[in-house]
């Protein structure tokens, strides 16, 4: 029988892929659900959000989110329509980004799902989405904004504080508090160079650390950011082609359009349109307006942010990029290729060796933008096969996620060992890799958990 008072901590995702984070913590009589996100990539794992939730949502106390990308909040309006009626913990920026992605992800589902039926494509007679548009907005009502380096009381005697991640606008680290252990729980942790964010702030002391691997196998190759795609840019623009660039509408987005300002004001890439077709992105673009004490830009940067693209909004918009040609730049979401306006515009121009596919960003296991990387050369798309004949370029210098060495670096910069560290939020290969560093060279007491997997705090 487990002893009542001892805090325990039970791993509901993010093991053995980098998505669906999900840790639920039982501590005095009460539960915690740290993040909530979809499973996303391989079909297997996007079946879990499909399947019951392993507790009963009803019985879960509060929920705190890390940050707001959909693999650690998007599963929110789900769980609400399974039951949870408690309060959802963010930092404001985190609640502003939710209120922009989690209807847009029912939006989508919605969508897919009408021309799943339309088409007749879908192994069911009639596809329903996991959550609408609808659902999304009534859970954004839960939404409960914290100050960083602030404690907020808990149920079950316990304490939360959120402290800075870096990687996207609003991203935290969350400590939480309870039964007179502390576990941290790293979320996503930023790069210490990276162009919008500043570093991530050093982990805690704590009893028990939750810490992501997304590049525990491997270095951020050192490469300047702006000279990768500086050259890109000027390769496809001189064959006249365009550049199709999956992007993710919450950080990704802003980090492209920024150093395409700061190119284009240097000269150092021909003046070609540029399109920013997510009405989301626009969205969170202006989101770094409101937020500007979180983040590295200045007024002046912000405006020539806003500046170097035009915004598409409408779906007659962006139906009409795909009848104009090159050179041109067009960023869309998503980042991976999952869904999204994105798709459209590969299926127009993937077919035309002049043009460009550049992928931006980390691609999870099981999603297009990992399958054009395997180098294979068709995708599966509106239920048909789509020929790709462009040119797939991945940008190897852009991403938001610290690599192998910043993780061990952050990890060095707090005041000593955890009593254990679980490695989440990985690959297989990665977190293994990650884990070993980290008994390795730090000489910690570090495992990787398996999905379900319950221990004490």
């Amino acid at each position: 029988m487990p002893d009542p008072a001892v805090p325990r901590l039970r791993f509901l995702g993010a093991t053995g892929t980098v998505t669906g984070s999900r840790y639920l913590v039982d501590a005095g009589g009460a539960r915690i659900l740290v993040d909530c996100g979809l499973f996303q990539g391989y079909k297997v794992l996007r079946e879990r959000n499909r399947k019951p939730f392993p507790v009963d949502p009803a019985g879960i106390d509060a929920v705190l989110l890390t940050h707001a990308h959909l693999d650690h909040s998007g599963f929110l309006p789900r769980l609400l329509l399974e039951g949870f009626r408690g309060p959802v913990y963010c930092t404001a920026a985190t609640r502003d980004l939710c209120a922009l992605l989690l209807p847009d992800s029912g939006r989508l589902q919605e969508e897919e799902a009408q021309f799943a039926a339309l088409k007749g494509y879908s192994k069911h007679a009639r596809p329903e989405p996991l959550y609408t548009e609808a659902d999304a907005r009534a859970a954004l009502k839960r939404l409960r904004p914290v100050d960083f380096d602030s404690d907020i009381a808990l149920p079950g005697g316990m304490q939360a504080r959120w402290r800075p991640a870096g990687h996207i606008l609003g991203a935290a680290q969350v400590t939480l508090t309870a039964g007179g252990r502390r576990l941290h729980f790293s979320g996503d942790i930023g790069r210490p160079g990276d162009a919008l964010m500043p570093a991530p702030a050093p982990p805690p002391a704590c009893d028990l650390l939750v810490c992501e691997s997304t590049y525990g196998d491997r270095l951020h190759p050192q490469v300047d950011a702006e000279e990768e795609l500086a050259a890109v840019v000027r390769s496809v623009a001189a064959r006249g082609g365009v550049m199709v660039v999956p992007t993710f509408a919450v950080g990704r987005a802003q980090e492209l359009m920024l150093h395409l300002a700061r190119l284009r004001a240097r000269g150092a890439i021909p003046d070609v349109p540029v399109h920013l077709d997510s009405p989301m992105a626009v969205d969170a673009t202006e989101l770094y307006r409101r937020h500007m004490g979180e983040h590295r830009l200045d007024a002046e940067e912000c405006r020539r942010m806003f500046a170097v693209a035009s915004f598409v909004n409408s779906v007659e918009q962006s139906k009409a990029l795909d009848r104009q040609r090159g050179p041109r730049i067009i960023l869309s979401a998503s980042g991976m290729l999952t869904g999204g306006r994105v798709l459209h515009h590969v299926a127009a121009f993937g077919g035309n060796h002049r043009n460009a596919i550049v992928l931006s960003g980390y691609q999870a296991g099981g999603t297009r933008g990992a399958t054009l990387l395997s180098g294979q050369r068709s995708l599966r798309m509106f239920g048909r096969d789509v020929d790709i004949r462009a040119e797939v370029v991945q940008l190897r210098s852009f991403s938001a996620h610290a690599d192998a060495n910043e993780i061990l670096a952050w990890l060095r910069s707090g005041p000593g060992a955890p009593g254990i560290t679980y490695v989440t939020h990985g690959e297989p290969a990665a977190a293994d890799a990650l884990r070993q560093r980290i008994a390795h060279e730090l000489g910690w007491h570090v495992r990787v958990p398996d999905h379900g997997e319950e221990v004490e705090a």
